[in-house]
């Protein structure tokens, strides 16, 4: 790919595949957002949602997995942009980064503020004293995206094992969770509650309400991009990196919507529960008892940190790669990497302070965590969308080992079309009326970075940015090599 080699191979196919699945982590999505969906359409957009958006990912991973195959590099999907398009390959690199950079910070930012507001939830039913505030969240939050920059800066091998722990953690916690579900509760909805639709988000518009829902999934289903930004560090990555894209989506499909029916049918109260704080622990609660919900919410935490960590690892992959081609304000720094642990130190700082900066107005907004999440889902999937557009215009393209053969152009097209119709909607306001507190402050902070980028690349990187650097030939490269 014409970069000399900084960082360690030593990924598995099933590290690769960890990675994502981690990031992806259907207890952390399904119960951060498990309450936003009881009020933006309830059981019907919950499960059927699930179900729809599930297949559409598929489509943009199988899309994303063949261009992992052909360009396997940290910088993945920038990098990819950068050579595949036809023309302003420097311009259409330049975008990819910086909507892959700040979906990526949305995304660790997101799960660590989820892992905070369940922490203060678990605090809160300890002692019914505690008063959960968003100040407190965003304290906790801090002291998390400082631990997890910290496991972020050893060695590859303990990311990888965190990893590998974290995929079980996932499995056994879930069955334990749809173990209790399904067999403690003395009863269950009937079969038909599925269908039940709910509007609580203040808009008049039944369509509407109901498809703001699809942000459960579409929030669940982000950062599997993770084992395209871990090829560096993954063996065989034109093969591995692909599947493990797609079996952290297919996986998470299944497992996802088993955990999801089993939270939908052990609602009882279903007003008392969308209205609490945080309405899946209340669902715990009334089905469970107390205790039990204890135990659960510490499985639940547990994903979360690990997804969080997952996150920030996939992250600084990205601001690493970027700043080695100089996208990135102090490049210098954050390319460089650690002789004693062979991992981007500085990058991983860079990613926990730029997401603690975007969970700072959780301090005074109650809809933080809405926001923080479209960030993430727009930025992410703007990023995914880019360079499959330009394969899809690519008439030559030139296919790794995995590839989708003649239907590459018909799941890319569905691919591209999706991310359109979803970003959009993530971009819309979330509840109402709008107010201070509740306005949807995510078109704000992705304008801002574009504002950023703009203004940066007319002023002075389109004269030196010309997309992904080669430092010369195959044979050249490897006699550059550090390790």
């Amino acid at each position: 790919m014409g970069y000399p080699r900084k960082l360690t191979r030593r990924f598995r196919a099933f590290d690769n595949f960890a990675i994502s699945f981690t990031i992806i982590n259907i207890i952390s999505g399904i119960f951060s957002s498990f309450g936003f969906g009881m009020n933006a359409g309830g059981p019907l957009v919950l499960v059927f949602g699930w179900i729809s958006v599930s297949v559409l990912v598929l489509f943009i991973g199988a899309s994303m997995g063949e261009i992992a195959s052909a360009y396997p590099t940290s910088g993945a999907l920038y990098f990819s942009a950068g050579k595949l398009a036809k023309h302003n390959k420097g311009a259409w690199s330049w975008y990819t980064g910086w909507l892959n950079f700040v979906g990526q910070v949305g995304g660790t930012a997101a799960t660590g503020y989820a892992a905070a507001t369940f922490i203060q939830a678990l605090v809160a039913m300890q002692w019914p004293g505690y008063e959960v505030t968003g100040h407190r969240t965003v304290l906790i939050t801090a002291a998390i995206l400082l631990l997890q920059a910290l496991a972020n800066t050893y060695t590859v091998q303990l990311v990888a094992v965190f990893n590998r722990i974290s995929v079980w953690w996932l499995l056994i916690g879930m069955v334990v969770i749809v173990t209790a579900l399904w067999v403690m509760p003395e009863h269950h909805q009937s079969a038909s509650f599925v269908t039940h639709f709910a509007n609580n988000t203040g808009f008049t518009s039944a369509l509407y309400g109901g498809m703001l829902g699809l942000l459960v999934t579409s929030w669940t289903f982000t950062g599997f991009d993770g084992s395209f930004h871990m090829s560096e560090e993954t063996v065989r990555a034109t093969v591995n990196a692909p599947r493990g894209i797609m079996r952290a989506i297919g996986y998470s499909a299944i497992t996802g919507l088993i955990l999801m029916l089993a939270l939908v049918y052990a609602i009882r109260d279903y007003g008392k529960e969308a209205a609490a704080d945080a309405p899946p622990v209340q669902v715990l609660i009334d089905a469970l008892g107390m205790g039990t919900a204890k135990l659960l919410l510490l499985i639940v935490i547990g994903a979360m940190l690990f997804c969080g960590l997952a996150n920030m690892t996939s992250n600084t992959r990205q601001i690493f790669a970027f700043s080695r081609d100089g996208a990135m304000p102090g490049s210098r720094w954050w390319h460089s990497v650690s002789p004693r642990t062979r991992t981007p130190v500085k990058a991983v700082w860079l990613a926990a302070a730029c997401s603690l900066i975007l969970v700072i107005p959780g301090w005074w907004s109650k809809t933080a965590f809405t926001a923080i999440v479209s960030v993430n889902v727009v930025g992410l999937f703007l990023a995914y969308a880019v360079p499959i557009y330009l394969r899809l215009r690519l008439s030559d393209f030139q296919p790794g080992p995995w590839h989708l053969g003649r239907w590459g152009r018909p799941i890319g097209i569905v691919a591209v079309a999706w991310i359109l119709v979803s970003n959009v909607l993530f971009m819309l306001p979330h509840a109402s009326p709008i107010t201070v507190t509740t306005f949807n402050y995510a078109p704000i902070a992705l304008g801002v970075v574009l504002i950023i980028a703009t203004a940066w690349w007319f002023a002075t990187a389109r004269q030196r940015f010309q997309g992904p650097v080669s430092y010369g030939s195959p044979d050249e490269v490897a006699a550059m090599d550090l390790i």
